[in-house]
C-alpha cells in the first residue's frame, strides 16, 4: 500500500471520515479489542487491520471483503457492522511483542483512509500479583466474623443444658431449706403442755 508523499497529507490520521480510539491496552494470553467508526459513504468499502509506525510501510494483517462477515487472521479477525457504520478488530492471545502502532483503515480509490491506534500489553504476572493479594486480604480478614457465629453458638449450648438447670437447681435447694428450716422453728415455738395429753393434765389439777 505504497503512497506518494504528495498524496500522504490527504490520509491525516484520525480523519474525520474515520475515527478510533487514540491508545488500547490489553493483558498478555488475553484479547483486546477496538472498534472504528465511519461515515456512511464507506459503508460498502472494504476496511482493514494494519501495524506499523508508518503508514506507508504498515503490514495489512486483517481485512473485509466489503460485506458483515467476519474475516480472521493470525490471532486477529475483523468485522464490519455496517447498519452502525463502526468495524471491529479483536486481538487474541496477546503476547509482549504485539505492542505496537496500528492503524484501522478503510480502502478507497487513490489514497487510503486510516486513523493510528497505539496498543499495548500488560505483563500477565501483575495481574496475577493483584488478584493473589485482594484474595490473601479476603481470607486474612474473613476467619473473624466467621468465627463470632460458632462462639454465640456455643454460648447459647451452654447456656441452655448447663447453666438454666444449675440456676434452677440452686432456686430448689434454697426454697428446700427454707421449708426445712420453717418445719424444725415452728415446734420449738409451742408451749410443753402442748404434747402431753389430756390425762396428764387432768390427774395433777387439783380438786
Amino acid at each position: 500500500m505504497w503512497l506518494p508523499p504528495a498524496l500522504l497529507l490527504l490520509s491525516i490520521p484520525g480523519c474525520l471520515s474515520i475515527q478510533g480510539p487514540e491508545s488500547v491496552q490489553g493483558q498478555e494470553r488475553e484479547s483486546v479489542s477496538v472498534q472504528c467508526r465511519y461515515d456512511s459513504e464507506w459503508e460498502s468499502h472494504k476496511k482493514w487491520w494494519c501495524r506499523g509506525e508508518w503508514w506507508a510501510s504498515c503490514r495489512i494483517l486483517v481485512q473485509t471483503q466489503g460485506s458483515g462477515r467476519e474475516e480472521k487472521g493470525d490471532r486477529v479477525s475483523i468485522r464490519d457492522d455496517q447498519r452502525n457504520h463502526s468495524f471491529t478488530v479483536t486481538m487474541q492471545e496477546l503476547r509482549q511483542d504485539d505492542a505496537d502502532t496500528y492503524w484501522c483503515g478503510i480502502e478507497r480509490p487513490g489514497t487510503d483512509l486510516g486513523t493510528q491506534i497505539k496498543v499495548t500489553v500488560g505483563p500477565r504476572e501483575a495481574v496475577l500479583t493483584v488478584l493473589e493479594s485482594q484474595d490473601s486480604r479476603t481470607r486474612t480478614t474473613s476467619p473473624p466474623a466467621a468465627s463470632s457465629r460458632p462462639h454465640s453458638r456455643t454460648h447459647y449450648m451452654l447456656l441452655v443444658f448447663l447453666k438454666v438447670p444449675f440456676l434452677l437447681g440452686l432456686v430448689g435447694a434454697v426454697l428446700w431449706l427454707e421449708e426445712r428450716r420453717r418445719d424444725i422453728a415452728e415446734p420449738q415455738g409451742q408451749p410443753v403442755y402442748v404434747n402431753l395429753s389430756s390425762e396428764l393434765l387432768t390427774r395433777d389439777t387439783p380438786v
